[in-house]
């Protein structure tokens, strides 16, 4: 239970000192949203690093020169655990925002930084609702930031990959950005394995090569969930 305990408090202690950066972040984000953005994620990539230590997490990355620097892309990954948020963004260089469950927007300080790092909010039992949260997402592409999402729309329990929801490829469609799949492995090993408990583990996150929609036929636009899927796993099954 120690590692759990010391995340708790570092992450108590996070959000203590959060508050007068939250006031800091609002006034560069009326002068500068591009420098805001990117301060935002950098200290939200330091807090991502600062857990991970803490509870002895080792990550290997694979395909790191697959992710596009100059180019807002979406990422598109298997999700195993809590900790594939905090992997990835720690990964990952460039500002990226999350689509994340709306039963996030609960706890006050995290739906800030949240916000702060252009999260959007899905309600999954609301198609209506589902369909504004892609658009806010095509608005944050559109606007040079890149976001992450898990089609599968909830944690996997046992490792094995259900459908993707080819809802959520409408974001790189709509936008004509890049899609990046992004495989996880063995991540649920870190806490979901042994909840409450966080155990020290060795994860590996790999970046697969760039999906470029407008390349792709009719067809394979239609089945763009089933196609990066298909990339995940081949990426798991090389592990």
């Amino acid at each position: 239970m120690l590692r759990i305990t010391l995340v708790m408090t570092f992450l108590i202690v996070f959000f203590i000192l959060s508050i007068p950066v939250f006031l800091f972040e609002w006034i560069i984000g009326k002068i500068n949203m591009n420098i805001r953005n990117r301060t935002s994620y950098f200290i939200v990539r330091i807090a991502f690093k600062i857990v991970l230590f803490i509870s002895g997490t080792h990550i290997t990355v694979k395909g790191f020169e697959n992710i596009i620097k100059d180019t807002p892309v979406l990422y598109v990954g298997n999700h195993n655990s809590y900790f594939d948020i905090v992997i990835s963004g720690s990964v990952i260089p460039y500002p990226t925002g999350y689509v994340s469950k709306k039963e996030m927007i609960k706890f006050p300080f995290l739906r800030i930084w949240m916000y702060l790092i252009n999260c959007v909010f899905i309600d999954r039992d609301n198609p209506r609702q589902g369909l504004k949260t892609i658009l806010k997402g095509i608005d944050k592409i559109n606007s040079g930031i890149s976001m992450f999402i898990f089609p599968e729309g909830t944690r996997s329990k046992d490792g094995k990959m259900t459908s993707f929801k080819e809802g959520s490829m409408k974001m790189a469609q709509k936008s004509g950005c890049p899609i990046i799949p992004v495989a996880f492995t063995n991540t649920s090993s870190v806490f979901e394995k042994q909840f409450p408990k966080i155990k020290s583990s060795d994860v590996t996150i790999e970046f697969g090569k760039p999906i470029y929609t407008s390349e792709l036929s009719k067809e394979e636009q239609k089945s763009l969930g089933s196609k990066c899927k298909e990339e995940i796993q081949k990426m798991l099954d090389a592990v």
